[in-house]
């Protein structure tokens, strides 16, 4: 029957194909994984004329994997996560350094129907998360919240169902405390070439505004892919993606507000090595 999606995965493809790799910066990433479980990466943006960048290391031994990462702001962030340290089980330690309330737990745990993921703050007032999800590997249905207990009150409270074939993926969605309604719809129309479509769409029960957006993407050959966005806002996005070596990528990105005659068009530039 094969593992349901985890909640947060319902109608993720086509919100990857509408917003994932779109940069409007000037963002640059470097990283050079170790065979012998030590990794280094460099990340930085260049947004509104100020360099926003951060340096992390991974290490991996055995079920164990440490993330560390340090951020132009001298924020120290670390993550020790343990895979089966129960049997389907995935748990996680994350903090921050000098934050001492940042301290969180997550633990994941997957079943062959039902896939759960759990969040606690490790401070005297945690915030907690819970996120369900049963169902098979085509059909999926799944709930989360969150619970503030300083102010007893939830933070979140959405659900969703998600249907997945081969050849297209349809999700709806039940958010802000069940006050926004979101359907998106996502179809492989030629496997052979990689042309993608997808659209999504926005309800807001309380003021009954629409909003959308549909989006393609196409293989021109292996080594590249052209993307298109569309809004009802008016704003019309393209990106164009080469990977011109194993795992390094440069990206272009484009956006134009037809509405706004006066702005001028945003363009970013996005560079991915890996040696």
């Amino acid at each position: 029957m094969g593992n349901p999606a985890p909640f947060s995965d319902i109608g993720k493809l086509s919100k990857d194909l509408l917003t994932k790799d779109y940069n409007f910066d000037y963002k640059f990433t470097f990283s050079v994984p170790s065979a012998n479980g030590m990794g280094i990466a460099a990340n930085g943006v260049k947004r509104d004329e100020v360099f926003i960048g951060d340096i992390s290391t991974q290490y991996k031994s055995g079920n164990a994997i440490v993330d560390v990462k340090v951020d132009s702001y001298s924020i120290i962030s670390t993550k020790v996560t343990l895979n089966n340290a129960l049997p389907s089980t995935k748990a996680a330690i994350s903090f921050d350094i000098p934050d001492h309330k940042s301290g969180k737990l997550d633990v994941q745990y997957f079943h062959n129907h039902a896939a759960i993921n759990s969040s606690i703050g490790l401070n005297p007032a945690p915030l907690l998360e819970v996120a369900t999800a049963f169902g098979n590997k085509d059909l999926t249905l799944g709930g989360e919240i969150g619970f503030d207990t300083a102010s007893a009150s939830f933070t979140k409270c959405n659900a969703g169902i998600g249907f997945m074939k081969t050849d297209f993926s349809v999700a709806l969605l039940l958010l802000d405390k069940g006050q926004t309604l979101k359907a998106s719809y996502i179809h492989t129309l030629n496997p052979l070439n990689g042309t993608v479509v997808a659209a999504e769409m926005t309800h807001r029960l309380s003021t009954f505004d629409n909003s959308f957006s549909i989006g393609s993407s196409h293989a021109i050959n292996p080594y590249t892919r052209l993307k298109a966005r569309f809004s009802d806002n008016g704003r019309i996005a393209m990106l164009c993606q080469r990977e011109w070596r194993p795992n390094s990528l440069v990206t272009f990105s484009a956006e134009y507000d037809s509405k706004a005659t006066k702005a001028a068009p945003k363009f970013g530039l996005a560079l991915a090595l890996k040696p």
